[in-house]
């Protein structure tokens, strides 16, 4: 699998630095990433094991889960100026994408844990192509789960599976089975069937009549809402066990800025 710090920086700078190398830009440089805003940082580490690939010494970075105000020092590196030139914009924003869904998902987290303690918020796997790796990492810091990583470590049996099996009822599997309802009266049928019920685009009024009447079929049952808006976590997290989204991932990117200044 291609790494996304080489992806970037083979797109970035595909055949060297013609602004740096016109300058006769040399020597000996720090860069310094700092924010303009509050945030949490995430993936600090990933982003030093870049740094010191290509030679240059981490002077100081918080540590994955910090918090940090505006005109922190987020991350400082020094060493060969080309190569410090070569990372600023690539860390920078990759920096404020992993950090804004560090941010957001505790934000979420945080609300959805005043109404109930032991509410999951766990992102789908709907990532972008060759950021997965970071963005589930940047979940995780913030305090959120992964639903499903890919399609090889869970099942879950969607309204298009349905779609064309219609008979699930004898299924087994080592793994959880999670089944996603098209429909109230599905939800009963496949209530005790299913280990885990994910309900989509249910209301959190719906869900406050459904949920208990699903349990009474299967105590056992994990109840999962999906689709919907964070900004209302703390209405679903009255009557769910888990809340699924791939909101986390659009998150704002983060106000982050960089300086670089000859030693």
């Amino acid at each position: 699998m291609v790494d996304f710090f080489d992806l970037y920086l083979s797109e970035d700078c595909p055949y060297g630095d013609e602004t740096t190398e016109l300058l006769g830009i040399s020597g000996k440089g720090r860069l310094r990433i700092m924010s303009r805003e509050h945030g949490v940082a995430a993936c600090m580490d990933d982003l030093g094991d870049v740094y010191r690939r290509n030679g240059l010494e981490i002077v100081s970075s918080l540590s994955n889960g910090a918090e940090f105000n505006a005109h922190d020092v987020i991350f400082e590196a020094q060493g060969d100026l080309p190569a410090l030139f070569r990372l600023w914009r690539v860390s920078q924003t990759f920096l404020s994408l992993v950090c804004a869904i560090a941010s957001s998902t505790r934000f979420s987290v945080e609300l959805a844990h005043k109404v109930n303690p032991d509410l999951i918020i766990a992102t789908s796997r709907k990532t972008h192509p060759g950021f997965r790796k970071y963005e589930l990492k940047a979940v995780k810091t913030g305090g959120g789960q992964h639903h499903r990583n890919s399609l090889s470590d869970s099942v879950l049996i969607s309204p298009n599976h349905l779609n064309i099996v219609e008979d699930i009822g004898r299924l087994r599997s080592t793994r959880k089975i999670e089944i996603e309802p098209r429909t109230r009266e599905e939800a009963f049928r496949y209530a005790q069937l299913a280990d885990v019920l994910l309900l989509d685009h249910f209301g959190p009024e719906e869900l406050g009549s459904l949920v208990p009447e699903l349990r009474s079929l299967n105590p056992g049952l994990e109840v999962a809402a999906g689709g919907i808006d964070l900004k209302l976590v703390a209405e679903y997290a009255k009557y769910v066990d888990i809340i699924v989204t791939s909101e986390l991932y659009y998150s704002k990117p983060l106000d982050i800025t960089a300086k670089i200044k000859k030693l």
